[in-house]
């Protein structure tokens, strides 16, 4: 059965670091762009950062650029997304979710994971 696995999610003061892990238990994540959504309460849900499947070219909202850093570890099927200098506004649920094309919008893909949540706060 396909699914995405995320876990990295918790609590943490402003300025902060957490990194977020997506597994794949059953299939290989290199074919795959893999995304980074999240959604707070009471908003949409968000495009936050992406992986190409192909040579592993990256995108990120303008909101966590220079802040996080989204990353492939093919041995590992693992995407990861490094998320440093946190602040309340980061506070969501994060799903990654595997696509075909490099994007950030969500309707480009069709497997999500069931979201970690991400509380920053002092």
């Amino acid at each position: 059965q396909l699914q995405l696995v995320e876990s990295g999610g918790g609590s943490v003061q402003p300025g902060g670091s957490l990194r977020l892990s997506c597994a794949a238990p059953g299939f290989t994540l290199d074919a795959y762009a893999i995304g980074w959504f999240r959604q707070a309460p009471g908003k949409e849900r968000e495009g936050v950062s992406c992986i190409s499947g192909l040579d592993s070219s990256t995108s990120y909202a303008d909101s966590v650029k220079g802040r996080f850093t989204i990353s492939r570890d093919t041995a590992k099927n693992t995407v990861y997304l490094q998320m440093t200098s946190l602040n309340a506004e980061d506070t969501a649920v994060y799903y990654c979710a595997a696509g075909p094309i490099l994007s950030l919008m969500s309707g480009d893909f069709g497997l999500w994971g069931q979201g970690t949540q991400v509380a920053v706060s002092s």
